[in-house]
C-alpha cells in the first residue's frame, strides 16, 4: 500500500525532483548517499510548506529517543520487523512528543516501504545539517579535558566568531569532554581544527626525540 509520501512520488529521485520543482526550493547545500537525498527530499517538502521547523523539532524528538534507549536504535535496524509494526512503533515514538508534522510520518512510511528505517539517524544528521546551512550556521566543537562552564564557551566562541574562521556564519558551540586529551583544547570548526592539546604537544615533543636518535 502506497503511503501518502509515495502516492505523491514514488521514490526518492522523482520526490526530491517534484518537490523542488513544484515550489522551486533549493537545497542550501548539496547532500550525497541515500540519506541526503532522503533529507533533501524531506528539506523541499518541509520548505514548500513552511513547516521546516515543525519537522526538525520531529526529528530531534525521535533522535533523542534513539541516543536515550538503545532498544529504539535495535528496533529500527531490525529486518525481521514486519513493515506496519514499524511504521506503528515509529508514530507511536513520535507521538509522545506531541502531534508530528504529517511530513514527518510519511517519511517514516517511505523509509520502512522501503526498508530503510535503519537509516534514520543518518537521514535526521543530514536533515539537521541542512537547517543548519539555512540558518547560516556553522557547528563548533570544543573538546576538554574537563566540562567547560558556559562562560568560558561563550569567550572562546565570541572570539573566534570575529575570526576569517567563522566564514562569516553564525557559531553552533558544543563541548565534547574526552580526559585522554589531558588538558587544552581541540576546536573544530566545520573542516577546520585548532589543536591546542596537551596530548597532540606531547605526541610532537615525542617525535622529535625519536627522529633524533
Amino acid at each position: 500500500m502506497a503511503s501518502r509520501f509515495t502516492r505523491l512520488t514514488t521514490a526518492i529521485p522523482q520526490l526530491a525532483r517534484g518537490y523542488a520543482a513544484a515550489a522551486n526550493v533549493k537545497a542550501p547545500i548539496t547532500l550525497h548517499g541515500l540519506d541526503g537525498r532522503y533529507a533533501t527530499a524531506l528539506f523541499t517538502a518541509a520548505a514548500r510548506q513552511g513547516s521546516l521547523e515543525a519537522v526538525e523539532k520531529d526529528l530531534k524528538a525521535l533522535q533523542g529517543a534513539v541516543t536515550k534507549d538503545k532498544a529504539v536504535g535495535a528496533f529500527l535496524e531490525n529486518p525481521t520487523i514486519n513493515r506496519v509494526k514499524k511504521i506503528e512503533g515509529v508514530n507511536a515514538l513520535l507521538a509522545k512528543a506531541g502531534t508530528p508534522n504529517t511530513l514527518t510520518k510519511n517519511l517514516f512510511e517511505t523509509l520502512a516501504e522501503n526498508g530503510r528505517l535503519e537509516q534514520t539517524p543518518k537521514v535526521i544528521a543530514a536533515y539537521v545539517e541542512l537547517m543548519s546551512a539555512h540558518r547560516n550556521e556553522l557547528p563548533m566543537v570544543i573538546t576538554s579535558a574537563k566540562e567547560l562552564d558556559k562562560a568560558t564557551l561563550n569567550k572562546i566562541s565570541d572570539a573566534l566568531q570575529k575570526s576569517a574562521l567563522a566564514e562569516g556564519k553564525k557559531l553552533l558551540v558544543s563541548n565534547k569532554v574526552k580526559p585522554d586529551i589531558m588538558g587544552g583544547l581541540l576546536v573544530e570548526i566545520g573542516d577546520k581544527s585548532i589543536d591546542l592539546t596537551v596530548s597532540s604537544k606531547l605526541a610532537k615533543l615525542n617525535k622529535l626525540v625519536t627522529d633524533s636518535v
